[in-house]
């Protein structure tokens, strides 16, 4: 089943998150983004000319926009994250496929559809209480500004997801959607690092070392190829079930953050990962017995659009 790339994906990043944080303590934020598109513009490059693939593309300005929209969301989360306590802030990252359910809800009333795959919605829903009571979110009343940055981004990933959706359907392959994210990310990271220049001071550039290195050649290759697993889950698997087992990401980080930080959750935790874990199973079994009756044929303009073939 294609979605169940989205599980590999949720383990590859759930590593780099594990890099980030090691290199977060070397570099920062906007080297970090910018190191992590060009390692994966180095790859895919190298990549495509080995296997013969092209660059060239029919579909520009979606690729622009899916990368303005995948940036801005990067760039708001870790904000947020800066201004939040951890667990508050991934918490309402992970909104992103409650806002993927909501916006094919009203795709689907807005057209005059009435099929909705409410089953799979409520084990999104599911996963969220999953994710909230393992991450027990909580802010003070003074961060209500991050909170709602936060929230933002949670939604402008639901943009992103749907739009990589849609390049899949109009036909661009996985390598150029991720060259091309990892290229905006480059020059987002690298804008980054030189804004300082705006107030006359120098662009800060931290010193490398043998560990850094790697852990940047690490968080490069891992996003890469999680960037890749993704797209292709979100072009050929079930828009919900693939948001749905997005939330496994929180259970690997989870389980790194107990091998080798010692950070072991408490019984409302493990009572998380359990329903996560059983939310993600229900998904993937509704959406298994329902596509086990043939559909009827789409038309063209329903085959191009992601949310019309998902209500």
């Amino acid at each position: 089943m294609q979605s169940l790339w989205m599980l590999f994906a949720s383990f590859v990043f759930s590593l780099m998150g594990v890099c980030v944080k090691m290199a977060s303590s070397i570099y920062s934020v906007s080297e970090i983004v910018m190191y992590r598109g060009l390692v994966g513009v180095l790859f895919l490059g190298c990549l495509i000319a080995v296997r013969g693939g092209s660059f060239r593309t029919s579909l520009p300005w979606h690729h622009v926009w899916r990368g303005i929209i995948g940036v801005a969301a990067l760039w708001m989360w870790f904000w947020s994250i800066g201004q939040l306590p951890l667990a508050t802030g991934m918490t309402l990252n992970y909104m992103s496929p409650i806002w993927i359910a909501a916006i094919l809800f009203i795709a689907g009333w807005w057209s005059g559809q009435t099929r909705f795959e409410w089953g799979l919605a409520a084990a999104i829903l599911l996963s969220f209480i999953g994710v909230t009571m393992l991450l027990r979110p909580a802010f003070h009343a003074d961060q209500w500004l991050a909170g709602l940055v936060g929230l933002g981004s949670g939604f402008i990933s639901a943009i992103a997801y749907l739009q990589v959706r849609r390049l899949g359907q109009l036909g661009e392959p996985e390598y150029r959607v991720v060259f091309y994210f990892s290229l905006m990310g480059l020059l987002a990271g690298l804008a980054g690092v030189i804004a300082n220049t705006i107030d006359g001071r120098p662009a800060v550039w931290s010193a490398h070392n043998g560990k850094g290195i790697l852990l940047l050649l690490a968080i490069g290759v891992t996003a890469t190829v999680a960037q890749m697993a993704m797209t292709r889950a979100y072009r050929l698997g079930k828009t919900l079930v693939t948001a749905n087992l997005q939330y496994t990401g929180i259970v690997f980080s989870s389980a790194w953050g107990i091998l080798i930080w010692g950070d072991v959750p408490g019984w409302l935790g493990w009572c998380g990962i359990a329903i996560i874990l059983g939310s993600g199973l229900a998904a993937t079994y509704y959406n298994t017995r329902n596509t086990a009756t043939p559909a009827a044929k789409a038309t063209v303009a329903q085959a191009n659009d992601p949310i019309a073939t998902e209500v």
